[in-house]
């Protein structure tokens, strides 16, 4: 058996499409979005143009036909750039409609899934509550039946690009017992009367826009449960799996980003008469933060050949994540480090970069929700 380590010439086409798009139109948006908390909405309409927003999905329903492998790609060229974009594009082109993709209705498909590939419409994913963190089972949004459709009552918490949205994805309880066939998911339009959107003011990726969200008896049509069904826990297990090695490209984007921003600045900074990265305790940081990027990237794209072969399974997605996301941190702060005074000054990229990395940890499923995953793929119960 032979292993090719290497990227094919389409996959390198895409790193290149994007890197351009980021040098050329996107950059230059970065820092007004970052200061304003203000995501500038022609960026979808760019990435439609472009196929970037329908990388993973079939040309016969409109995307790209790509791999995983050119989604994880995608992610972290746009993570280089900037997480906050990536972020939003992340929440919609995968979150926010793969589940419709995968199980939605003609009528739903045609009505939100293909404007939202052609960056025409904004979508996000409502599943995190306030009380619920990461476990999804805890869920306390309940859809009640009524005429006509369904009655949402409940709260989500940290709903990246609602504030911006045109429509979400919202999961909610259909029975009030505590199984997992008892989870739905609907689409909402926006504005929606009973969906009230508090705007959130975060330190880390300010350039997303990021929202707490209050239902009061918000009103879906039927024609707006998804697939037409109660009971798509199953969807968002596979959903979330899935993004976690595509966060985790993301994650390799932004540790890319802080090496080079601190290697350039050992280059550069003089003191006592030679560059700060002659000095060897420097020196020795740059090297563990290489040789921690690399391996986190392979194990990144290992996790989304896996998802090509369709053999991902949860420990893998978490092992993934974990590692990706915790590098992406490590290797910021070190950059911080590297560059000193300097590393807080607002006119230099790490600061922003450490600020976004530490939201993975947390996001996406916490550092610790991972190791759970592992260590019961071991056989342990923690």
């Amino acid at each position: 058996m032979s292993l090719d380590f290497s990227f094919s010439a389409e996959h390198e086409s895409v790193r290149d499409t994007v890197r351009r798009l980021c040098q050329d139109e996107l950059a230059p948006l970065v820092v007004a979005a970052e200061e304003n908390e203000s995501f500038p909405r022609q960026a979808f309409t760019r990435w439609g143009e472009l196929g970037l927003l329908g990388v993973r999905y079939p040309e016969a329903d409109g995307g790209s036909g790509m791999d995983k492998v050119s989604d994880c790609i995608v992610r972290e060229e746009l993570s280089y750039m900037s997480q906050g974009f990536a972020s939003a594009w992340s929440a919609h082109s995968h979150l926010g409609i793969w589940p419709i993709w995968k199980t939605g209705t003609p009528d739903q498909r045609e009505r939100f899934f293909k404007p939202a590939l052609a960056g025409k419409k904004v979508s996000g994913f409502g599943l995190s509550e306030p009380d619920g963190g990461s476990n999804v089972r805890a869920m306390k949004t309940r859809a009640e039946r009524v005429p006509g459709g369904w009655k949402l009552n409940g709260s989500k918490l940290y709903i990246t690009n609602a504030p911006i949205a045109d429509f979400l994805l919202v999961a909610a309880r259909t029975e009030p017992d505590l199984r997992p066939e008892s989870i739905s998911l609907f689409i909402v339009e926006l504005p929606n009367p009973g969906f009230e959107i508090h705007k959130l003011r975060k330190e880390g990726i300010r350039a997303s826009e990021t929202a707490l969200i209050h239902i009061t008896d918000a009103f879906v049509p039927d024609d707006c449960l998804l697939g037409g069904r109660t009971g798509t826990y199953p969807v968002i297990l596979e959903s979330l799996s899935e993004n976690r090695v595509g966060v985790a490209a993301n994650a390799v984007g932004m540790a890319r980003a802080a090496f080079d921003a601190a290697k350039a600045f050992a280059e550069d900074r003089i003191v006592a008469g030679k560059r700060v990265g002659d000095y060897q305790a420097i020196a020795h940081k740059l090297a563990d933060m290489s040789a921690q990027i690399e391996a986190a990237k392979w194990l990144v794209y290992y996790g989304a050949w896996r998802v090509d072969q369709g053999t991902l399974d949860a420990a893998t997605a978490a092992r993934v994540k974990l590692v990706a996301s915790e590098t992406a941190v490590s290797v910021s702060e070190q950059a911080i480090r590297i560059h000193g005074g300097a590393g807080i000054m607002r006119e230099y990229p790490v600061g922003r970069i450490h600020r976004d990395a530490l939201v993975y940890v947390i996001g996406e499923g916490t550092s610790e929700v991972q190791r759970n995953i592992i260590a019961r793929s071991m056989g342990f119960k923690p």
